[in-house]
């Protein structure tokens, strides 16, 4: 079975073994061998870089570099040519690069040639060497930055969840807190982001519940699913409905905690953490006890609970100056004596 280094490109150390195998008189095998490469690989080298010649790697070296070179298609737009001698005097009038963009496709619609996209009008302007030609055309943009903002601005642009169900259609008694079993969920992170700890708070009662996560790759979608779901399966079920999560990757297998726990998962805007205030704030009290920076692999689950129960037993404004713990046993107690009181 052939090696991923055989199909690496042969780089001028090994071409000067070859032109010494070649010189010594030994075999395709023997040089292959030599190079771990397959013979095919060794025959090709000689054959596409010294055709009907001696062998020699400075010359191989050269032809090579030569035929990368002009394998590349020149670039269309570049200082000086024709194409950026007329969008010059366009950025000049301060037209913005879509504008010109879109000019010179009205212009020449059936000629590529003649047009380009705006994406590369702002990179010669941000790629051209430091000079007063670079700022004049940096002055000529709408916002004259001195380094381009990504064209993303901050969005994940390397897919989203799929079939998430929007907070936006959420149950409105989701909202009005008036009964519990709606949770929020999050993970904090600890040093490098190399550990985490899933943080789950009911809207209601605002009780915590943290989740230890595996380590190596704790916020992988697998190792949350697992993890969340051990955990969420653990409480009455009239006491777990929804959850409500940000856009995190973590996420991905939300369709199957849902089936697992019964539990409809619904996701927030996206940078939106205002959506999961409960849970925004409680992550702010773990803080004290899990501080950034800290390596969150240590921790075993016995002193997360023990870290949720101190929370947990803490007085709070909102619930009247009662405790987290106080008012969700209230709620058991009343599932036990009339469970439709919380239906």
């Amino acid at each position: 079975m052939k090696t991923q280094t055989q199909y690496k490109q042969i780089d001028y150390q090994e071409r000067e073994t070859i032109a010494h195998g070649v010189e010594s008189g030994l075999s395709i095998r023997a040089i292959g061998r030599m190079l771990s490469r397959a013979p095919s690989s060794i025959t090709r080298e000689i054959e596409r870089n010294a055709p009907g010649a001696p062998y020699s790697c400075r010359m191989a070296q050269q032809r090579c570099e030569r035929r990368r070179r002009f394998s590349r298609p020149p670039p269309k737009l570049v200082s000086g040519n024709a194409l950026f001698e007329v969008i010059t005097p366009l950025l000049r009038q301060h037209w913005s690069p879509q504008q010109i963009a879109a000019h010179l496709a009205k212009l020449h619609p059936s000629e590529p040639a003649k047009r380009v996209s705006h994406e590369t009008i702002y990179n010669v302007i941000y790629a051209h060497p430091k000079g007063e030609l670079r700022k004049e055309l940096i002055a000529c943009l709408r916002m004259a930055r001195s380094k381009r903002w990504p064209r993303s601005k901050g969005e994940d642009r390397r897919g989203q969840i799929t079939d998430l169900l929007s907070i936006h259609v959420r149950p409105p008694e989701v909202e009005d807190r008036q009964f519990p079993g709606h949770w929020e969920g999050d993970l904090i992170k600890g040093k490098l982001n190399a550990s985490a700890v899933g943080t789950l708070v009911e809207r209601n009662t605002r009780l915590l519940i943290l989740v230890k996560l595996p380590h190596p790759h704790p916020a992988s979608a697998a190792h949350v699913l697992q993890a969340f779901t051990d955990k969420l399966i653990s409480i009455a079920q009239p006491m777990r409905k929804t959850l409500t999560y940000d856009r995190g990757k973590e996420m991905a297998f939300h369709r199957e905690l849902a089936l697992a726990t019964g539990m409809a998962v619904y996701f927030c805007d996206p940078h939106s953490p205002w959506q999961r205030g409960t849970n925004e704030n409680t992550n702010g009290l773990v803080r004290q006890y899990l501080p950034k920076g800290t390596d969150l692999s240590g921790f075993t689950q016995e002193q997360l609970d023990a870290i949720a129960d101190e929370i947990n037993n803490r007085p709070r404004q909102t619930l009247g100056w009662a405790s987290p713990i106080e008012v969700y046993l209230q709620w058991l107690e009343r599932l036990e004596v009339a469970p439709e009181s919380i239906q």
